[in-house]
């Protein structure tokens, strides 16, 4: 670590987003996902507590969610061709899966009050879905980005891998919204794909964080590189 690093108090730091922060925010989030939709532990558990875990791991994810929209650079780039600048599309993912983090705290917020068919629907499902969709685009805008940046298949590359498995999260989110689609009845069309989508969703999101943990590549560093404020290697190049 540099002088100028070190020079940084630890009051100061902790709110200095870096992509350890937005790795371990997505991280602990998934984890209270996976907990609370986990198969057999979600139906111990009962619906209070498992909507009660899914809104405290969406605030994780909120928060790490705006951590990465920071650090996504600049919004547009100088292009050669008309209109002469272009929204980045690696910005444009982190902006659009930052959103879809927000309608997952209005969906988990709802869940804890909702009673009625009419509230469920309004205030649960309809912006879970919102959410699920947003974090689909998102997944799919990061594929294009690391595609267009580097490779489109790039298998010795951890962030490769970590931009796959997270777009494979993405449908499973948004597998598990169509099963929490809420019937006349006011039950769900399929409460199992609902809550494994979800689990599946959440384990591919903690793993998609863990492989790309800065914490992985330190060693490999050469002593007195590091930068004050930067502790990863970016994922698109």
């Amino acid at each position: 670590m540099t002088a100028a690093a070190t020079s940084i108090d630890p009051p100061r730091r902790l709110f200095i987003p870096t992509v350890t922060k937005q790795c371990w925010g997505f991280m602990i989030g998934s984890a209270f996902f996976a907990v609370g939709s986990a198969p057999g532990l979600s139906e111990a558990m009962g619906s209070s507590l498992s909507n009660l875990l899914f809104f405290i791991g969406a605030w994780f994810f909120t928060g790490a969610g705006l951590i990465q929209l920071f650090l996504s650079g600049a919004v547009a780039v100088k292009v050669a061709y008309a209109p002469g600048r272009m929204v980045r599309a690696e910005w444009l993912a982190a902006a659009t899966q930052s959103f879809g983090t927000i309608l997952f705290n209005v969906s988990t917020t709802g869940a804890l009050h909702a009673r009625s068919i009419n509230a469920q629907e309004k205030l649960v499902w309809n912006p879970d879905a919102g959410g699920s969709v947003a974090f689909l685009i998102s997944g799919i805008l990061a594929f294009v980005a690391y595609a267009h940046a580097r490779k489109l298949w790039e298998l010795g590359r951890r962030a490769w891998w970590s931009i796959f498995i997270n777009l494979v999260g993405c449908i499973a989110f948004g597998a598990s919204a169509v099963g929490a689609f809420i019937l006349p009845s006011g039950d769900a069309l399929n409460n199992g794909l609902a809550n494994n989508g979800t689990f599946i969703g959440a384990i591919c999101f903690f793993l998609a964080s863990l492989i790309v943990l800065p914490f992985w590549g330190r060693s490999r560093r050469r002593p007195g590189n590091a930068v004050a404020g930067e502790d990863y290697e970016p994922v698109l190049q």
